[in-house]
């Protein structure tokens, strides 16, 4: 390393030369890391002030005192700083920044784009055509507000592969909430107009959509479509009578309301949140305190990161005020293409709103607290068990399964100091081996999983091995093979009557130990085994859905894999092709009349007449 790298960073001459204009600054470490991303509206005097005597707080001191470089970037104004600061914070996850933990399974509402568009739930990344709409805060809220929509609009929420082959109208038809598009009952024109109106009550502008009914009906009646009018009345009715239950001081509100406590470096954000003035419940968030020690600035780092990638209500309801309330008012409204307000001192029931999201969060914490609480005394009785001179900080667990030796698939489970790690999991196909052979299975699983830990120097402290003395062997072997002898193995072996709490544990130096249900350390690696054990049976059950499907189209003559792959793929899989009739099934690209039929005849056990 040079001189220059190991000289001390003179902030003060760094800061001298910079502009005034607005702009974002990046602080790095020794080591490269970045240690906190800011915004400034004037870069020279807010990177100046990280650099005189009275700072505000031990943990900016001692982030100051690890600065090795900084970077800045100019902006055109404070608001593009503000996005980029947003920006850089997620892509870079800096040590001292609050981070707001991923979540991309928030779930929406879509209605496709199609001829006869449905409506349904929606979660993950957008790969239908169509209008979203959200996201809501939790899956219940959801279902509550599809199940309105179809009573109110009467709207399909089928698949499309049934859609497409239905002969007649389906118990939801004959329930009043589906209008059975399927069967022609509803007009194109008339179905569109139920789309229609259907978007205009989840953008919350049921004021309007009243209006835009009611004169429906009154030209409905004038020209004596009488039936037409009723069915208009009676979706005004079920519009007011949800408005009824959902007035807040008698208007419909769109907003959050968010209250923010933290204690002993966990913090929580609860958020209850009103769409078209409806109750949409609550959710809890934990973001990554990082040293923050004030209510304030958590919110604050919440209200951005949150809100600037996704739809914002009208109003902001916050249990305290925090730093940028003008900028993020301004750039969420610009952003939102509507005037959003933001508020921390209200009255009447938005005061208790309030007070209830507070009373909640505080529960909340308590409660997130008491389980890390007990995390790490799983951890510490476990480290204890094992004779670790640290708690461990990353526990793997393996486990295989299949079906009489059918589409064998391992899972790669992780946990660390905090829980489980779903993003760091990984499952392997397991080929050629012995079907039914379970240490071959474990044996490929692990040689392929550490070989790559070595490239990457991703090493478990401990890894789980879910089986008895065999399998503990051959993972014995592979990572002696490796070189590896920095990973503590644990077998667990299931007890005779395969009952929780009786398992026994083959501890690295060859005791046998049976902890019993009541200890901490058992239970946490029951916690990982059983969830090692779930991830490989959801692996093996889609891999041999996936072999049957491609096997029942193979032995047909004239379905190569481009074909088999457009017929999955047109019906959603094999079920649905199933359901599908011959002419249906001729409808997709590269499958003529004559192959269509072969094709229902296999999946039905007809012969075709020569």
């Amino acid at each position: 390393m040079s001189d220059a790298a190991d000289s001390e960073f003179d902030g003060r001459l760094f800061a001298r030369d910079l502009s005034s204009a607005p702009g974002v600054y990046r602080m790095y470490a020794p080591d490269g890391g970045v240690l906190y991303v800011g915004k400034a509206a004037n870069l020279k005097k807010r990177v100046a002030s990280y650099f005189r005597d009275d700072l505000p707080s031990r943990r900016i001191a001692h982030m100051v005192k690890q600065i090795a470089r900084m970077e800045v970037t100019v902006t055109r104004t404070e608001a593009e700083a503000l996005i980029l600061e947003n920006q850089l914070i997620k892509s870079l996850k800096p040590r001292y920044n609050i981070l707001l933990r991923d979540d991309k399974s928030y779930p929406y509402i879509v209605i496709t784009e199609e001829t006869w568009p449905r409506i349904a739930f929606h979660r993950g990344s957008r790969t239908l055509s169509g209008s979203y709409f959200g996201p809501y805060p939790s899956v219940t809220a959801v279902r509550t507000t599809l199940d309105l929509m179809q009573k109110i609009f009467r709207l399909r929420t089928c698949e499309n592969a049934v859609f497409r082959n239905r002969s007649r109208p389906c118990l939801q038809h004959q329930i009043g909430r589906c209008s059975a598009p399927c069967v022609g009952l509803i007009g194109a024109r008339e179905y569109d107009a139920s789309i229609k109106r259907a978007g205009m009550f989840l953008n919350g502008r049921s004021k309007d959509l009243v209006d835009d009914l009611t004169r429906a009906m009154d030209e409905a009646s004038q020209r004596l479509e009488f039936e037409s009018a009723a069915s208009l009345r009676d979706t005004i009715a079920g519009i007011r009578t949800v408005q009824a239950k959902q007035y807040v001081e008698g208007d419909q509100v769109d907003m959050d309301v968010l209250a923010a406590v933290i204690e002993d470096g966990t913090a929580c954000v609860m958020s209850l949140s009103f769409r078209n003035g409806m109750s949409f419940g609550t959710r809890a968030y934990f973001p990554k305190c990082n040293g923050a020690e004030r209510p304030e600035e958590v919110l604050s780092a919440f209200v951005a990161q949150y809100y600037l990638e996704r739809p914002p209500p009208r109003e902001l309801i916050l249990s305290h005020a925090i730093e940028d309330q003008q900028l993020l008012e301004t750039v969420l409204t610009e952003l939102g293409r509507k005037r959003v307000e933001i508020k921390d001192s209200v009255r009447g029931e938005r005061a208790r709103y309030l007070a209830m999201a507070m009373q909640n969060a505080q529960l909340a914490l308590a409660t997130e607290r008491h389980g890390k609480l007990a995390q790490r005394n799983r951890l510490h009785a476990l480290q204890e068990m094992l004779g670790m001179p640290e708690p461990p900080q990353r526990i793997e667990c393996f486990d295989i399964s299949h079906t009489q030796g059918e589409a064998t698939v391992a899972s790669n489970v992780v946990f660390n100091a905090e829980g489980a790690v779903p993003g760091q999991y990984r499952r392997f196909n397991i080929n050629g081996i012995t079907p039914g052979d379970d240490y071959a299975a474990m044996q490929q699983a692990l040689q392929r999983r550490f070989k790559r830990a070595l490239e990457q120097g991703v090493m478990p402290d401990v890894l789980l091995i879910d089986g008895g003395e065999g399998q503990l062997a051959k993972a014995r072997a592979v990572l002696s093979e490796l070189g590896i002898d920095s990973v503590v193995l644990v077998g667990v072996a299931k007890g005779v009557a395969r009952k929780a709490g009786d398992e026994t544990l083959i501890l690295p130096d060859g005791r046998e130990l049976k902890p019993g249900a009541e200890s901490p350390a058992l239970q946490l690696v029951q916690q990982v085994r059983d969830e090692a054990h779930r991830f490989a049976i959801t692996g093996h059950r889609g891999r041999r859905q996936k072999t049957r499907d491609t096997s029942t189209l193979e032995r047909i003559e004239g379905i190569g894999a481009k074909r088999r792959a457009s017929l999955l793929k047109h019906f959603g899989g094999l079920p649905g092709l199933k359901g599908a009739g011959v002419e249906e099934i001729a409808r997709v690209e590269g499958i003529n009349q004559a192959l269509a039929e072969r094709i229902y005849a296999q999946l039905h056990g007809i012969d075709l007449v020569p």
